[in-house]
């Protein structure tokens, strides 16, 4: 069997200048307060658009874009969506026309949430803007951008939509088979990591590489969108699309897929009170922002955990810090609104 490195070599990156490797740094006041060995994996530093983890993703979608001769990028996701915020900075920096749908997946009429924060940042960075109501319809959305790609292909564009949902190449997770390796080199020593389960591109790639690479680390996905029972099985699909793509056998099995929905509720995008004094502890402890639909979730989770003794004393464990603070700003009127908002 290949090798992970040589596998992901075959495919074609765009040069966005995400050379260097994001710190590990340890969280030395929330471990003691915590009472684990707690360590930040700083994917928010990744430098494009203000950062985040979607850098890692976008590099092989744009990389197969640029070298099939598209002219043109689409994607759909949430309002306040990072990876549409980035596709949308990447599209300026290569040159790309970037068409993003926006889904209604949190239902609010605070127009800060549908004017600031990420959305006003996809307007700044040129992209053109198209609204999906049907938040929770991957389907529909999926068929709404492949018409809309029909439109450009028409009128002489050379159109690359980018798919997220289940059942398409996961070309995105192999961004984070190569932050396993990343890792790998930063650091041997026995850790759980803890990480946003949402598409499934992050969590599955990071556990799909530490397994390939013969790492038995845990690897404990915080659900963000849908309950652990709906998500385990995408999440072991997500393996083995991602083997498929590499020409590797899969080295992920069933025992290996750790889901917890602890803070999940109320939803997507939702705020609840533990949601916003997780994000006021990390703030307030490290100086550190988290966002309210990846990290602000994930870290509450971690906190929950913790509190379930899931997490024993003294636990090296590794919080991926996969970005999203420009959404923060989009939540003002909500977070003084009160969780229940």
């Amino acid at each position: 069997m290949q090798d992970l490195a040589s596998a992901l070599a075959r495919f074609p990156q765009a040069p966005l200048g995400q050379a260097m490797a994001t710190p590990l740094e340890r969280a030395q006041r929330l471990s003691d307060r915590l009472g684990l060995d707690l360590w930040l994996k700083r994917d928010d530093c990744t430098g494009l658009a203000m950062g985040g983890n979607k850098a890692r993703q976008i590099e092989y979608y744009l990389g197969e874009a640029l070298d099939q001769g598209a002219d043109t990028v689409l994607i759909t996701g949430a309002v306040q969506s990072n990876v549409l915020r980035t596709i949308a900075a990447a599209g300026a920096r290569l040159g790309l026309r970037v068409c993003l749908q926006l889904e209604e997946r949190v239902a609010t009429d605070d127009p800060l949430y549908h004017t600031g924060g990420n959305v006003f940042l996809d307007r700044l960075f040129g992209a053109e803007l198209r609204a999906y109501p049907h938040g929770e319809d991957e389907a529909g959305a999926d068929r709404a951008l492949a018409a809309w790609a029909e439109e450009l292909r028409a009128a002489g564009r050379k159109p690359y939509v980018i798919p997220l949902g289940p059942g398409h190449r996961p070309l995105g997770a192999l961004g984070y088979c190569q932050a396993a390796i990343e890792y790998r080199a930063q650091c041997r020593a026995h850790t759980v990591h803890v990480i946003a389960s949402g598409s499934g591109a992050s969590h599955g790639g990071l556990l799909f590489g530490l397994r390939a690479l013969g790492c038995q680390d845990p690897v404990l996905g915080l659900c963000v969108r849908r309950d652990a029972g709906a998500q385990i099985p995408r999440l072991f699909d997500r393996c083995r699309e991602i083997g498929e793509l590499l020409g590797m056998e899969n080295p992920v099995h069933e025992d290996d897929i750790a889901v917890f929905d602890d803070a999940l509720a109320p939803g997507y995008g939702r705020l609840s009170p533990a949601l916003v004094d997780a994000i006021t502890l990390m703030a307030r402890t490290e100086g550190v922002v988290l966002d309210p639909v990846y990290t602000g979730k994930v870290f509450a989770g971690l906190l929950a955990l913790r509190r379930r003794h899931v997490l024993p004393d003294g636990e090296r464990v590794c919080f991926w810090h996969t970005g999203g603070a420009p959404a923060l700003f989009a939540y003002q009127g909500l977070w003084d609104a009160g969780p229940a908002a």
